[in-house]
Formats: structure tokens, sequence, C-alpha cells
């Protein structure tokens, strides 16, 4: 299929790049604005939470009901979310609607109203969010894992901290607002049947007095390595494995993902087979490639017994030694597979498409098609994935575990 990508930048500095899909009926958007975690003030880890939340409660001339409302009316379908370095704010709607959609989306970005009296309602919605996790051992795991291999800020979680959170002020989440309103930091994505001249006038309409702002400097990511554990009075340990691999737009990215998904892509996956299924010491085990803008990691899960904790954490680390090792055609052959049928059902998501090329301007300065995705991953021979496990073996591990005793790591 012939894919249509119109980039443009506004005076102001705002980056749209738009997605023409001329067989759906739906459109979509993704704005990112620099309002993620890392733009927190230190010790109040949650403050881009509450103005996520915040942020919809009314913008414009419209309190918080009436702006829900007028979404509603017009079918839209909309979530918001925290990063690391943004706030994303998505929607999707019949193609038809986006012009009385953007207009909505240029008052909740730049007009919102921020209310106060509803601002305990949301530091509450925080809250309980974070007891529930405390009750998830698996998003706990991976949510302390990242603080123990990352330095501050790149550590916070995205759901905010219980502890910071009597820290999150009114004001520290309207400065965070006022820091983070920068038009050249930020970055719209639309995909689906839209006419791309249309909606560049629109959005040249709706965010034209959007001004550009000054861009702070950032530490850099330096991961850190090691063992940690988390007491719990529990039958069961939780694992968490981190080591390092390469970002997103690494020129090894590919290889990399192919190396991950052997390791964990499905039930014929090495870590599902030698350590669930022959040995039978977990229920469930996996592995994800997380990438920041200039660094990479693999984030790793197992949950089993106390009995078999160190065992289990031998066997995950076992696997991923040896990722390299007997790679055949066939453990390959699947991984292209299962990446074909993602890619098909891109092509019928606007809103995964508006996401993914609001990220690929992020990451790469570029939009990859979906036929460039589809030839980088065709193009991945076993050699290919050998050789980046042999410049990027698994190694200097950072350990987390949650449960009864702490585990060791042989050399």
């Amino acid at each position: 299929m012939q894919q249509t990508i119109v980039h443009h930048q506004l005076p102001n500095g705002l980056t749209v790049v738009i997605e023409r899909m001329p067989d759906v009926q739906s459109a979509a958007l993704a704005f990112l604005v620099p309002m993620g975690v890392i733009h927190e003030p230190a010790g109040a880890n949650g403050t881009a939470a509450a103005l996520c939340d915040l942020i919809t409660r009314g913008a414009g001339e419209r309190d918080s009901r009436s702006l829900s409302t007028i979404f509603d009316n017009l079918g839209v379908q909309r979530t918001e979310s925290v990063g690391w370095n943004f706030i994303s704010l998505q929607a999707a709607m019949l193609a038809d609607n986006i012009d009385s959609v953007l207009p909505l989306y240029a008052d909740v970005i730049l007009r919102p109203r921020l209310p106060e009296d509803e601002f305990p309602a949301v530091l509450m919605g925080i809250e309980h969010g974070l007891r529930a996790i405390e009750d998830e051992a698996q998003r706990r795991v991976i949510i302390e894992l990242r603080k123990a291999c990352y330095p501050s800020p790149w550590g916070r979680p995205s759901d905010g901290d219980l502890a910071e959170l009597p820290n999150v002020t009114l004001d520290s989440v309207r400065d965070l607002y006022r820091r983070g309103l920068r038009a050249n930091d930020s970055i719209v994505g639309i995909a689906g049947n839209v006419d791309p001249d249309r909606v560049l006038s629109q959005i040249e309409a709706s965010f034209a007095r959007w001004e550009p702002g000054t861009t702070g400097d950032m530490p850099p990511v330096i991961p850190r390595h090691g063992v940690f554990h988390i007491p719990a009075d529990s039958t069961q340990t939780h694992i968490g494995i981190a080591y390092d691999a390469v970002p997103y737009g690494h020129p090894d990215y590919y290889p990399a993902w192919a190396a991950l998904n052997i390791l964990s892509g499905g039930s014929s996956s090495r870590l599902f087979t030698e350590v669930r299924e022959k040995r039978g010491l977990c229920y469930s085990v996996y592995a994800t490639l997380n990438s920041l803008k200039d660094h990479g990691s693999v984030l790793a899960y197992a949950g089993t017994t106390n009995d078999r904790a160190q065992e289990t954490l031998d066997c995950c680390l076992t696997e991923m030694r040896r990722i390299g090792s007997d790679i055949d055609a066939a453990e390959l052959s699947r991984c292209k597979a299962r990446a074909k049928s993602s890619l098909v059902m891109q092509q019928e998501s606007t809103m995964a498409r508006a996401n993914s090329i609001a990220r690929d301007w992020f990451h790469l300065g570029r939009i990859q098609t979906l036929d460039e995705i589809h030839q980088e991953i065709e193009a991945i021979t076993v050699a290919d994935v050998v050789n980046y496990v042999e410049r990027h073996p698994a190694r200097n591990f950072t350990i987390l575990s949650v449960g009864g005793a702490p585990l060791v790591v042989a050399q």
C-alpha cells in the first residue's frame, strides 16, 4: 500500500506529521507535549500524573462536564497518558469530525482551566491507583527495577510515588504546565482518511499562537547495575532483570528486536520453553525491549515460589547469556511472522499509526513507513542476530527481587 506522509513545522516550532490512510473511515491524533515525569520537580513524583488528569477537566469556555459532553457528541474516543518525556493526548474519531476536534484540543492544551476545586479528586484518584499497584506484583517489580537501573529523573514511575504524593501541589502542577507548554518541543501525529492540506490549515489556525519556549538540558542516562532486594512476607518471589540493549533508532535496533523476540516472543520463545515449560520453575516469565531516546534496556520479569527463586533467576540468566547460541531459521521465521501480523493491525488502526509516527519523529527525526519496517524485518538474518548479540551481550545485570530472601548472581 502506498503511504502518503506529510511533515510540516509551524513557525512556532510545532512539528506536525500526517499519514493519509484512504482505506479507513476514521482519523486519530496524538499530541506529545513535554510535560512528562523527567520534567517534574525533585521530590514531587506524581506531578505529571496530576497534570495529565487535570488538563482535561475544563478548557476554554467549557467546564469539565461540557467539555466531556462535546467530545462524546462527536464520538471521540480519547485517552491521556504520562510518559518519561511527554504527556500524551490521544483521540480517535470519524474522519469527518477532525475539523471540529482539533480546536477542542487547542483549548485543552493552550487554555486548560486546571481547576482548583477538582484537584483533591485528582490526587485521590492517583493515590488509589498507586495503592492498587502495591497489590500488583508484576507492575511493582518493573517499576522498582526501573528505579534501580536508571538514575533520577529517568527512573521515576510515570504513575507517581506514594511517598512523594504529599509534595504534589496545585502550584507545582501549574508550574509544570507553564514550563512544558512550548510548541518547539511538541509533536502532533495524525493518521486516517484525511486531507493533509486541510488538516494543516486547521492546525495552523488553531495552534499558531502557541509560543515556543526554552528547552532545558537533561542529565545523560547512565544506567546503574547491581543486585537489590525488597523483603516481603509472601510465599512468592517476584524477579526483575535488566541489562543494556540499544535504543529505538540505533542501526542495530531490528537485530536487537529479533534477539528479544527469540528470547521472549510467545509460547515458543526460549524463556517460556526453558524456564516455564521444561522446568516448571515459574508461572510467568517475559522480557521486553525498553527504549529511552539515547539508551535501551531489556527489562524482564519472572514470578515464582520462594524455594525456586534462585533456580529461576539462574535459568533466566543462562538463557539471556546464551541467546546468540544455536539460533535456527525457524526461530527467526516465527519472529517475522509475529511482526507481520502486528504491521497488518497497524494498517487498520489509525490510533496506532498516529502514535507510531509521533514517536518516530521524536526518536528518529523522520517517519518510517510500514513498508520500510516490513523490509527491515524481512532483511534480518540469523547472522545479523548473532552479530548483534556478540556486540551487545547480556551482562552487567540489574536484579531486583521482591520476596523472602535475597538472590545471588552467579559469575
